[in-house]
């Protein structure tokens, strides 16, 4: 149930990430990384995309992880 829920919210996120690259009311970026953080808890190709940014980008590394380990948490219940 709450996998699916978090799906739900990802996919609502990448809606409105993909509405505001087009509407200049709409951060698109913004909803677009949420969308790929509660994603990548269950899509393997967003988990090692998150992977990458953070090896990319090591100031970002530790704020991505805590989050995403608040996710998961929140997903084991």
């Amino acid at each position: 149930m709450k996998r699916l829920l978090r799906l739900s919210l990802g996919i609502l996120l990448l809606v409105l990430g993909l509405l505001g690259l087009v509407l200049p009311v709409l951060q698109g970026w913004l909803f677009l990384a949420l969308a790929f953080l509660v994603l990548s808890i269950d899509i393997p190709f967003l988990a090692r995309y998150v992977e990458a940014i953070e090896g990319r980008f090591p100031s970002l590394r530790h704020p991505l992880q805590k989050l995403r380990r608040f996710l998961a948490g929140a997903a084991d219940g």
